[in-house]
């Protein structure tokens, strides 16, 4: 199998891959630990969001939120070339890709923590047609931010553990999901700062 992938290591090491039974499902412990990280990204958000308001008015994009779409958009980017270089089968270069992703939208995670715990939740204040378009692009944003990290997680841990027939199948849930999670929060930023 490792031929198969340009030799690429088996996840972090250079063992075989496990027998074909073993690979049907993650073990209770992979399970606990995604949710477990996933419970406390939401965790931190809910806090963020709910518990640690700050009334202060954002007059304008700060550094952090400018910095927010930033990473967004890089991670976006960074889905989009990872999906072309597998389609290419250059699998080296489709894990740096994602990878890249998942730390850049890592950073996104805590700078947008570090955002909102400053300024606390920015209201839109377009109105009439531009306030439905904005909403019904945050909605499903915020709705599929909370099923991305789980699905992330195991995408990623699906692809380093060479388990490839079930990280594709995940892989083509996760990817639209993440990447229009990842543009939609561009297009939010420039809604709610540039409109």
């Amino acid at each position: 199998m490792s031929e198969e992938l340009g030799g690429l290591p088996n996840g972090p090491s250079d063992e075989a891959s496990p027998p074909p039974q073993v690979l049907g499902a993650e073990s209770s412990q992979v399970r606990l630990i995604v949710m477990a990280l996933s419970g406390v990204v939401f965790l931190l958000i809910a806090t963020v969001i709910y518990i640690l308001p700050n009334e202060a008015q954002a007059r304008g994009p700060s550094t952090l939120a400018s910095l927010n779409a930033f990473l967004n958009a890089s991670a976006g980017l960074c889905l989009i070339a990872g999906f072309v270089l597998i389609r290419r089968k250059n699998v080296r270069l489709h894990r740096r890709a994602m990878l890249a992703a998942f730390g850049l939208s890592s950073m996104f995670l805590l700078t947008y923590l570090m955002h909102h715990a400053r300024v606390g939740s920015v209201p839109f204040h377009g109105s009439g047609t531009m306030r439905i378009v904005y909403f019904s692009l945050l909605i499903p944003h915020i709705v599929l931010s909370a099923l991305v990290v789980p699905l992330a997680l195991l995408t990623i841990y699906r692809g380093w553990t060479n388990r490839i027939e079930l990280h594709r199948k995940i892989a083509r849930i996760t990817l639209p999901i993440w990447l229009f999670v990842s543009l939609s929060g561009v297009l939010v930023y420039f809604m709610l700062y540039h409109l």
